[in-house]
């Protein structure tokens, strides 16, 4: 099942628990899927447009719990915490820190990375191979760490 559909049915059952937090997330979701595919002119969307659609809900939501918080909109900022999560749910199983790390190792090796000056190389290479695995933020962290 696409991920349309997925949605389109997680929709109808968020609108069965008059969950809002969720219909109001998953409509978002919905409406970049269907603004990508307007896009694309009927070409097939795949796999790693949507994950980055996934991704990039998820972290302006982080972002703006991070504002909300700041500012002292603890109401506004559950609400955004909330929605992440949700979204989070469509998004491939994560990758733990070891296992990112794991990744890293291999990479870096696969690169021939020795200090910080080969961080761009590794960058690319990492961020295609763990595409929706895990978030940019993470990949730059352990990749700042390993080579340091």
């Amino acid at each position: 099942m696409s991920l349309e559909n997925t949605i389109s049915e997680a929709i109808k059952d968020a609108m069965r628990a008059k969950d809002k937090v969720a219909l109001d997330a998953l409509r978002a979701v919905k409406s970049q899927i269907l603004l990508l595919k307007t896009e694309a002119k009927g070409a097939e969307v795949s796999e790693e447009q949507e994950t980055a659609i996934l991704q990039r809900m998820i972290k302006q939501r982080k972002d703006s719990f991070d504002q909300f918080t700041a500012q002292g909109r603890n109401d506004l900022a559950e609400v955004e915490e909330a929605q992440s999560k949700v979204i989070e749910k469509f998004l491939p199983q994560q990758l733990s820190a070891e296992e990112l790390e794991s990744a890293m190792k291999e990479i870096i090796a696969q690169t021939g990375a020795t200090s910080a000056k080969d961080l761009g190389k590794v960058m690319g290479l990492a961020s295609k191979s763990l595409a929706g695995k895990s978030d940019g933020k993470s990949i730059s962290e352990m990749a700042k760490k390993l080579l340091s």
